[in-house]
C-alpha cells in the first residue's frame, strides 16, 4: 500500500515508522519491510531525499559538465585547438532526465514493493509513541509503532540573519538545479563545499559568479591549504573571491540583487544563492515531545543511534514500555552526508532488529568538495587535532611535484597533507587535494578508519606514474 487514502482506519497500529524517507530513512524502512516488519515510511517531499534530486547526483551532473568545458579549454598548447561555446541547455534536460522531472515514484514503487507503506505528509510527534502525519490533502493519519520511530528528517539550508534577505528572492542550491536558464551572474553568500561547487560549475558555463564568504578563507572547516589552493584555481577560472567579508544588508530592485559589505564595497548581480550551511528544524516534527531543546542543533544519539531522551522508552537503561526512537543521518549532527545517513542507518537496523554487530564509530568519516581541483578529507585536521591536545606530526607532498608535469600538465597542482598522532603512531587524519581527490582519498579512509600502523602504510608500494604516489611522499616527511 503506497498511498494514504489505502491505510485502514486510524489510529494505525504498526510495528515501525520511519519519518523522512532521504538516503538513510529509505534504507531503514527498506530493510526493516525486507524483515517483515509492518513499516509505514512518511515523507512530504520526495523519496530519496536531497541527493538524488537537488544534492549529490544533479550537482555533480552540473560539475561534470563544467569540467569538459574546462578541458576543452586545456587542449591548446597540449594537443591541438578548439572551440567551446557552453550551451545549459543539454545539461538542463540531464538534469531532468536523471531526476524524472522530480518525481519520485520509481522510488515510491521501490519501497513498496518491498513491503513498505508509504504516507506523503509532514510528520510530527505528537506524543511518546505517536507519530501524526498532516498530509498533502489537508487529512490526518494517526500512527502508532510497537516497536520503533525512526527519524530520519533531514535538513534544509540555513539562512543567515542579513538585513534585507528576507525580502529578496533568493536561491538555494534547489533552485540552481531546477533552473531553465542559468543568471548572466551570481553572488554566492558561502564559501563552503555546496557553494564552490555550484559556483565554479555556472562560471565555467557562462555565468559571471561571485563569492561572499564571512569567515577568513574559504571551506573553513578544512585545512587552511585547502582554502588557498581552490582561492587561486577559483580566480583563475574568473570567479571573484572575498574572503573575510560580512554583508551589512541586502536588496533586489526587481532585476539585480545587491549586497552592501561591511567594508563598504557593493556588489550586485542578477541572482543570489544563499549556500551558508544547512540546519535542522526539531520543532517541525516534534522533538519536545521527547524531552529534547527542540531549538538545539541536533538530535542526541548513542552509538546504536537511540535518541538520548528522558521522553524515550529505555534511553538510559532497560528498555521501557513502548516503541524505542532512533535517529540517523543530518538530525544526529554527525555530518550531511549521503554516506553518513546509510551507515547511521545500518547500524539503527540491526539495533532495532537485536542483531547487535559494530557500533557507530566517527573517527575516520570522508568529505569531498567536488571543485577543480577536488578536495577530500577524512578524520582530523591539523587545527583539530591539536585542540584536542594530540601529540602530532605533519607530512606533506605537492602532488604536481609528484607528477613532474610528465603526465598531467596543466592543472596538476595539488597537495597530500597526513596528520599523524605521534603516540598512537597512526593516522589521526588526511588531506587531499588536486585531481582525483576523492579517489585518492580511499586509500586514508582505510588507514585511518583502520588505524594502520604508519611504519606499515610506510612500507607499501605506490604505483608509477600515479598522483597516489604522493601519499608515500607525505608519509616520508611525517616529522
Amino acid at each position: 500500500m503506497a498511498v494514504t487514502d489505502r491505510l485502514p482506519q486510524q489510529p494505525l497500529q504498526v510495528d515501525a515508522v520511519v519519518v523522512g524517507m532521504g538516503p538513510g530513512g529509505e534504507e531503514v524502512a527498506g530493510r526493516l519491510a525486507d524483515a517483515g516488519l509492518d513499516v509505514v515510511g512518511v515523507d512530504e517531499r520526495l523519496v530519496g531525499g536531497e541527493c538524488p534530486y537537488w544534492g549529490c547526483i544533479p550537482s555533480k551532473i552540473m560539475v561534470r559538465a563544467a569540467g569538459l568545458v574546462a578541458e576543452a579549454h586545456r587542449i591548446p598548447g597540449t594537443v591541438g585547438t578548439a572551440m567551446v561555446h557552453p550551451d545549459w541547455r543539454p545539461v538542463a534536460r540531464r538534469l531532468r532526465a536523471v531526476t524524472d522531472e522530480w518525481d519520485d515514484k520509481a522510488a515510491v514503487d521501490r519501497f513498496t514493493t518491498r513491503g513498505g507503506r508509504f504516507v506523503r505528509g509532514r510528520g510530527v510527534l505528537t506524543a511518546p509513541g505517536e507519530v501524526t502525519v498532516e498530509t498533502s490533502d489537508g487529512a490526518e493519519v494517526v500512527l502508532r509503532p510497537r516497536r520503533a520511530v525512526v527519524l530520519a528528517v533531514g535538513s534544509e539550508p540555513a539562512v543567515p540573519p542579513v538585513p534585507g534577505l528576507s525580502a529578496v528572492p533568493y536561491w538555494t542550491n534547489r533552485d540552481v538545479v531546477e533552473a531553465d536558464r542559468p543568471p548572466a551572474s551570481l553572488l554566492v553568500l558561502g564559501g563552503g563545499a555546496v557553494g564552490l561547487e555550484l559556483g565554479q560549475a555556472l562560471q565555467r558555463l557562462g555565468t559571471a559568479v561571485t563569492v561572499v564568504e564571512a569567515a577568513p578563507r574559504l571551506l573553513g572547516r578544512e585545512e587552511p591549504e585547502a582554502g588557498e589552493l581552490l582561492v587561486r584555481a577559483l580566480t583563475g577560472d574568473g570567479l571573484e573571491v572575498h574572503t573575510g567579508t560580512a554583508l551589512t544588508s541586502v536588496a533586489y530592485d526587481g532585476d539585480r540583487v545587491t549586497a552592501c559589505c561591511v567594508r563598504g564595497e557593493r556588489l550586485a548581480a542578477e541572482r543570489l544563492l544563499v549556500s551558508a550551511g544547512r540546519r535542522v528544524d526539531l520543532a517541525r516534527f516534534g522533538a519536545g515531545v521527547l524531552g529534547v531543546d527542540d531549538t538545539a542543533p541536533a538530535l542526541p544519539v548513542d552509538a546504536r543511534m537511540r535518541v538520548l531522551a528522558p521522553g524515550v522508552p529505555g534511553a538510559s537503561g532497560p528498555r521501557g514500555p513502548g516503541p524505542g526512537v532512533w535517529a540517523v543521518g543530518d538530525v544526529t549532527g554527525h555530518g550531511a552526508f549521503t554516506h553518513m545517513a546509510v551507515y547511521q542507518a545500518d547500524v539503527a537496523v540491526r539495533a532495532i532488529l537485536g542483531r547487535g554487530g559494530p557500533r557507530a564509530e566517527y573517527h575516520a568519516v570522508p568529505r569531498v568538495t567536488f571543485t577543480d581541483p577536488e578536495v577530500g578529507a577524512v578524520g582530523l585536521t591539523e587545527a583539530q587535532a591539536r585542540e584536542r591536545g594530540t601529540a602530532v606530526r605533519i607530512g606533506r607532498a605537492d602532488t604536481a611535484a609528484t607528477d613532474r608535469g610528465l603526465t598531467h600538465g596543466p592543472g596538476a597542482d595539488g597537495f597530500v597533507k597526513l596528520v599523524a598522532d605521534a603516540d598512537a603512531g597512526t593516522l589521526a587524519g588526511g588531506t587531499v587535494a588536486g585531481p582525483y581527490a576523492s579517489e585518492m582519498l580511499g586509500a586514508l579512509s582505510v588507514a585511518v578508519a583502520a588505524r594502520v600502523p604508519v611504519a606499515e602504510l610506510r612500507q607499501t608500494v605506490w604505483a608509477f606514474p600515479t598522483f597516489h604516489r604522493a601519499i608515500g611522499d607525505a608519509l616520508r616527511q611525517l616529522a
